[in-house]
């Protein structure tokens, strides 16, 4: 046994009893036996946990708090009464004022709001049966839809954003060429079976339909402090940084909401895994309210933490793989980008997704649930596989075309009313469709990175359960193995012959 598998499995078994798993055997992987204890009751109540990274849980809290009544603050102030709370006298003599009251704008992110809850609700009522039209259309479409509101916004003579999504358009096109089309039957494969998972289990489902809601009621406050920033008098500039910072704290609120029902998915997902089916009788009972209950308690700080990181981090991986692919021979650029790639392979150690099912399953806080995840894929070869996957990026495509949508459809309304405030109201409601979108299909993403670490802990866990996908995925992951190995000796050689020439001239 590699020294990383014996920190991995000595690291995991700690909280083991938490879920009622079974003690890692000697090579490391959990597996059911005759034990009772491997017949407990999985997230089982009376096992207490540790909080985990309670710091960053005050800080979210805090956060929270701040923003919350910032947004109030923002959104009365131009409520139905220009200049309620008069704020205008702090800034009158240096700054523009201008006529614009809350509810002008207010309506536009409802139409957002609207359209990306009926586009996630539309989702996951078709995910047991167009999930895979539905992924297949974002990945194609959204090049082109990138490339229609560039022209838009050229055509608007808003030429930052026009240029800022003809950017993204060549970006993703390129992703798609590159990246995407030579592994879309693997990654759909994968992405079906997940599906067929999420699907045999109705509740994550509800869970999804939930906290749709919940984030509903942060949107409807969050809109309505932007609508007063927008009607602000304080000049474009000072609207668009207290959008900016807006933006980024609902980002971060989001992502809080989308990992905390990835937690829950994937602790579901997990259980199910291990033993044998929810009908199993060691299935423990209650475990959903179980799984709720850890994720919005002991392990809510790891979830705060990570939420800050890894979306930000998995998406320039990803950008920085296809842009590797594309480089050829190009010595000097080939160094630069590979620099990039080694200091971001090094940050997904510490900041990746696949910590969330280890957070779910052991209550460890989010460093030690990555460090621990991307060992056991080291040390089992998985790695090479998730590498290989392109499922994290597809579910992005469905959420950014989900939020395009959003945006667009908030954006022209205000062009046809404010033409002055189409951005600053599109772009804002851009994050509001993504965000809710994003929240139907990380139940999608939980299940393929759960039957990722279940692959790697121990393989029979996914023959039992399908042994024809466990067929395939074997397969491709021995492929990888050994294109990887042959890549490896390419570049061994080809050093060897450079150090040989280098030696001959001197």
């Amino acid at each position: 046994m590699s020294d990383s598998q014996s920190s991995s499995s000595s690291s995991s078994s700690y909280d083991s009893a938490s879920l009622g798993l079974p003690p890692p055997n000697v090579d490391g992987n959990h597996r059911p036996s005759d034990d009772s204890r491997s017949l407990s009751q999985g997230l089982n109540p009376t096992v207490s946990r540790h909080w985990r990274d309670v710091f960053w849980l005050l800080i979210f809290m805090v956060h929270l708090t701040v923003v919350g009544l910032a947004l109030g603050v923002l959104g009365l102030n131009r409520f139905k009464t220009k200049d309620r709370l008069n704020i205008d006298r702090y800034t009158m003599g240096f700054l523009e004022n201008k006529d614009g009251l809350t509810e002008d704008y207010w309506r536009f992110y409802a139409v957002a709001g609207g359209v990306g809850t009926v586009l996630g609700w539309i989702w996951l009522l078709l995910l047991g049966s167009r999930a895979t039209q539905i992924m297949k259309f974002s990945v194609h479409i959204l090049t082109t839809y990138l490339a229609v509101i560039s022209v838009l916004c050229f055509w608007c003579k808003q030429f930052f954003w026009g240029v800022a999504f003809a950017i993204g358009a060549s970006l993703q096109f390129l992703y798609v060429i590159s990246v995407i089309d030579s592994r879309l039957p693997f990654t759909m494969l994968v992405l079906q079976r997940a599906v067929k998972m999420v699907w045999n289990i109705p509740e994550v489902l509800q869970v999804a339909c939930i906290f749709m809601l919940f984030m509903l009621l942060w949107l409807a406050l969050w809109s309505f402090g932007s609508a007063g920033v927008v009607a602000l008098s304080i000049g474009d500039s000072g609207r668009w940084w207290l959008l900016v910072v807006l933006s980024v704290s609902l980002f971060w609120t989001g992502a809080v909401l989308c990992n905390v029902v990835h937690v829950i998915v994937s602790g579901m997902v997990f259980l199910v895994l291990f033993h044998g089916g929810q009908e199993a009788t060691s299935m423990p009972p209650k475990p959903l309210m179980n799984s709720l209950r850890y994720a919005f308690t002991t392990s809510f700080g790891s979830i705060c933490y990570g939420s800050l990181f890894t979306a930000a981090i998995r998406t320039l991986r990803w950008e920085i793989r296809g842009l590797r692919s594309k480089i050829g021979k190009n010595e000097c650029l080939l160094c630069c980008v590979d620099f990039l790639f080694h200091l971001v392979e090094f940050l997904v150690r510490w900041f990746n997704k696949y910590a969330y099912v280890q957070i779910a399953v052991y209550g460890k806080n989010f460093n030690r649930s990555a460090k621990d995840a991307w060992e056991l894929f080291q040390s089992t070869g998985v790695e090479a596989l998730i590498a290989y996957d392109c499922s994290g990026a597809v579910l992005l495509m469905a959420t950014l075309l989900g939020g395009l949508i959003a945006g667009t459809c908030a954006g022209v309304w205000a062009w046809i009313k404010h033409s002055d405030r189409v951005m600053m109201v599109g772009s804002t409601a851009m994050l509001m469709g993504m965000i809710l979108v994003g929240l139907a299909t990380v139940v999608v993403e939980s299940a393929v990175t759960s039957i990722y670490i279940c692959y790697a802990e121990d393989p029979s866990l996914i023959n039992r359960w399908d042994s024809a996908f466990f067929t395939l995925i074997s397969e491709k992951l021995h492929q990888r193995l050994q294109h990887r190995s042959a890549r490896a000796r390419e570049v061994l050689s080809h050093n060897i012959d450079y150090q040989i020439q280098e030696a001959g001239t001197i």
